[in-house]
């Protein structure tokens, strides 16, 4: 019994109070202390550790390779200027409007989300685009941050590049492919949901003229057009796989001699997962243009800055996992939870994922500490794994923008406040953003409970 207890304990415990000296609030510590005391506790010997916590690394590879090259690939768009291209394009086909604007808004946030994996990272790198025209739109600084947060939130879980989905695929152990199908729906309603209730933030006003689109979409693209040929190049690789199930990974001779020797090496083999290899394709192609190569640097250290906190959880989850998968923590949990009711586990289960995403604001660390175990107890309740998947995912990125203690509002209001020199309240960010987050929320109970 102490075997399990003890490694939870501490886990939560160094998690969620802060008032522990030093060590408080350290997601990171939090998971390293359980994955020591489960090894200690559980008598693997020096040798089985370090196996255990490669084995639980290379678990999560394909996930942490994705936070890597997609951090890369977005910082070379925004060199590109393919964020730049997007946004106008967009604010161009929805018209000089300030409902048009706002759609422009959110989908560009919702595009650099998917690129990054990560919500804080596109909050960051879209924020400085359109605070400012938002603002002369006589938005209200909290509206912004709404309309900031649920955009990049709602980025991070969609596909076809989703951090979410793949790292709730990795810890139920499945083929995200299928998850990712559904998910192209359940996200997307809850995008086109928080667009349309956005509206109501500029019902009545009128477009400054300053602000209104000069180009029409044709003449933009027409200009620009060659700073989408990378993204054009990523999006005709996922969708081949994706819609036509040709993978060029494995049809084309080149890049199979390059990829399946790697497949056989632990935790490197990540970047054979295909979404990732074909981000790493859309970097080279990147690179050929001078203003990427020039900022060779700027691509290299800006989009590993932004990742860096994101991996490092990866990381240290890694080792838990693999930890508790070697003790054996993860079967004994199951078997004692065998004689709780169905319900009782999904709306447990679902609330501590919650509770975790919003004390911790990261739908990583939610996942990373609930779904580790609540994954084989779903399985063992015949919950089919693509809908645990799905769910986790969900619930994950509800719970992270939930009040009081979303860490990514806090970001975005520090963001929104440097600039317009003014205070923003995280907390009534986060209560504007509540509708959505509940949408997610359902949309993951329900995954669990068909």
């Amino acid at each position: 019994m102490l075997e399990i207890v003890i490694p939870l304990l501490l886990l939560f415990i160094i998690a969620l109070v802060k008032q522990i000296p030093k060590i408080g609030g350290n997601i990171k510590i939090a998971l390293l202390a359980a994955a020591v005391s489960s090894a200690i506790i559980s008598g693997l010997g020096p040798l089985e550790t370090l196996l255990a916590f490669i084995d639980g690394i290379d678990r999560l590879s394909w996930v942490i390779m994705l936070s890597v090259f997609g951090a890369l690939y977005a910082e070379s768009q925004v060199k590109l200027g393919a964020m730049d291209t997007t946004l106008n394009s967009l604010r161009a086909l929805f018209g000089n409007s300030p409902k048009g604007l706002i759609a422009a808004v959110f989908i560009t946030l919702i595009i650099a989300g998917s690129f990054l994996g990560d919500a804080i990272a596109a909050a960051t790198v879209i924020g400085f685009l359109v605070i400012n025209s938002l603002h002369e739109l006589k938005v209200k600084p909290e509206q912004i941050g709404m309309m900031i947060l649920v955009g990049a939130s709602v980025g991070s879980l969609m596909p076809p590049i989703t951090q979410g989905v793949f790292l709730s695929a990795s810890l139920v152990g499945i083929d995200p492919s299928p998850v990712i199908k559904l998910a192209y729906v359940t996200v997307a309603i809850g995008g086109l949901f928080a667009i349309l209730e956005s509206f109501r933030f500029v019902r009545g006003k009128k477009m400054p003229e300053h602000l209104k689109t000069t180009q029409s979409i044709f003449q933009i693209l027409k200009e620009k057009w060659i700073t989408l040929v990378p993204l054009a190049v990523l999006v005709a690789i996922v969708i081949a796989n994706t819609l036509f199930e040709y993978n060029i990974f494995t049809e084309w001779a080149l890049f199979a001699a390059i990829l399946d020797p790697l497949k056989e090496i632990p935790i490197v083999q990540g970047v054979t997962f295909q979404v990732v290899s074909a981000i790493i394709v859309a970097i080279i192609v990147s690179f050929i243009f001078p203003s990427v190569r020039k900022n060779t640097k700027g691509v290299f250290t800006g989009g590993l800055s932004k990742v860096s906190q994101t991996v490092q959880i990866q990381l240290c989850a890694g080792v838990m996992v693999g930890v508790f998968y070697a003790s054996g923590l993860i079967e004994k949990v199951a078997l004692m939870t065998e004689g709780l009711s169905a319900s009782m586990v999904k709306v447990g289960g679902a609330l501590s994922v919650v509770v975790v995403g919003m004390l911790t604001g990261s739908q990583t660390t939610a996942q990373t500490v609930n779904i580790t175990f609540l994954a084989p107890i779903l399985e063992n309740m015949n919950v089919d794994p693509t809908l645990i998947a799905l769910g986790a995912s969900h619930i994950a990125a509800a719970g992270q923008n939930m009040p009081p203690v979303g860490l990514t509002a806090f970001v975005v209001c520090g963001l929104i406040g440097g600039i317009l020199s003014r205070e923003v309240d995280p907390i009534k960010v986060m209560i504007l953003a509540l509708p959505n987050s509940l949408y997610f929320l359902i949309a993951g109970l329900i995954a669990w409970f068909i």
